[in-house]
């Protein structure tokens, strides 16, 4: 039963030497830096010219960011997890709303009928004149529209 007093009294004096020697070193740290027999020191030297540290110096220049290319942008739309590669599911996960859209049965099979059907409707829709054939103006609507994001905000501003 000594032994462990012995041991908690130890482990307590040395804590306490650890924070009287841990208190003394920070003392020193504060205390201003005297030389020349108590006068104050010189200052420091002033920064080299050309230091980003210096007062009075004109800051940095910014970096400007690149202009990225269309088709980087791209990449970048279909790289979901941006890891710089595109994957399979990546590619495919843009064309999901195209295909529910397609499949009308909801069972994840794209049929014949059922894209028969689309397409049918959307040259319907293009042919103005319903003679059954489109000719380069009436097939000029059937592209696809530029997103919203590609073509920008859309602004339905009065003109004064």
């Amino acid at each position: 039963m000594g032994r462990f007093f012995a041991g908690v009294l130890s482990a307590l004096l040395f804590v306490a030497a650890g924070l009287f020697w841990w208190q003394s070193a920070v003392d020193v740290d504060m205390q201003p830096r005297v030389a020349n027999g108590g006068l104050r020191a010189e200052a420091p030297p002033l920064p080299a010219l050309g230091d980003p540290n210096a007062r009075g110096a004109p800051p940095p220049d910014v970096p400007e960011a690149t202009e990225r290319t269309r088709e980087q942008k791209r990449f970048d739309r279909y790289d979901r997890n941006r890891d710089g590669v595109v994957t399979r599911l990546e590619m495919m996960a843009s064309r999901t709303s195209a295909f529910r859209k397609l499949d009308k049965d909801g069972n994840n099979l794209l049929s014949f009928e059922e894209w028969a059907v689309a397409t049918s409707t959307r040259f319907a829709g293009a042919d103005a004149n319903r003679d059954g054939r489109l000719v380069p103006v009436e097939f000029a609507t059937t592209a696809p529209r530029p997103s919203a994001t590609r073509a920008g905000p859309v602004c339905k501003c009065e003109e004064d």
